[in-house]
């Protein structure tokens, strides 16, 4: 109350930048993301023929990596090249997802010490308009005039520094799972690829052996 009418836009920015990082710290948990054992336990379903597209659609509805693997296994027929651009689509996609309300956040942390510098800007105009209305008067009072003014000052950057700290740490946690994501990805690109060489090899006729000449 004491920063005036120009904390409601700062408080409406602390209350969403709250919600987002209880959501985030929520929907990007490692285990929800990246379920322990889940990229081995998808290759050997690959290599036993153990999926349908129920099991598919099961896998890709559990986690990111769950979707960014079944996406992989629903073109596991193609040549390696069609299923690599299939991966990186979904890996677009999926980050995307992963980063959902981060530009939001980032963008609290940058008005927030505007939006307070502004809010004591206002107070020190309407603190000068009184006085040259009405004179000095009590030097004691203009300086609590000066220091509620600067409240808005206080309370934008209470709240940028915390959503600005906490923007940098979930982008380096989603590069984070980017990296561990991509490498299970590889690895059961590399297990299909040589799954298609060997039946292929396996498909493919024998000639038969060339009786001697003499």
């Amino acid at each position: 109350m004491a920063g005036g009418w120009a904390m409601v836009p700062i408080l409406i920015c602390s209350a969403v930048a709250l919600a987002i990082v209880l959501e985030r710290c929520w929907t990007l948990r490692r285990k929800s993301v990246l379920p322990p054992g889940l990229g081995d336990e998808v290759r050997e379903w690959a290599r036993t023929g153990q999926l349908d597209p129920r099991h598919l659609e099961t896998l890709a509805a559990g986690s990111p990596l769950g979707e960014l693997l079944a996406a992989a296994l629903a073109v596991r027929r193609q040549p390696r090249e069609i299923i690599k651009e299939r991966i990186e689509d979904t890996g677009r996609h999926v980050v995307h997802r992963m980063e959902r309300f981060l530009n939001t956040l980032g963008t609290i942390a940058l008005i927030g010490p505007l939006l307070g510098l502004f809010g004591t800007v206002i107070g020190l105009i309407r603190m000068f308009m009184e006085v040259m209305a009405g004179g000095i008067g009590d030097p004691a009072k203009m300086a609590g005039g000066i220091g509620e003014a600067l409240i808005c000052t206080a309370s934008g950057l209470t709240v940028a520094i915390p959503a600005y700290v906490l923007h940098r740490y979930f982008r380096s946690r989603v590069a984070g799972y980017c990296v561990d994501m991509e490498k299970q990805a590889t690895a059961l690109l590399d297990d299909l690829t040589l799954t298609s060489v060997a039946a292929t090899t396996a498909a493919r006729p024998r000639r038969p052996a060339t009786p001697d000449a003499g």
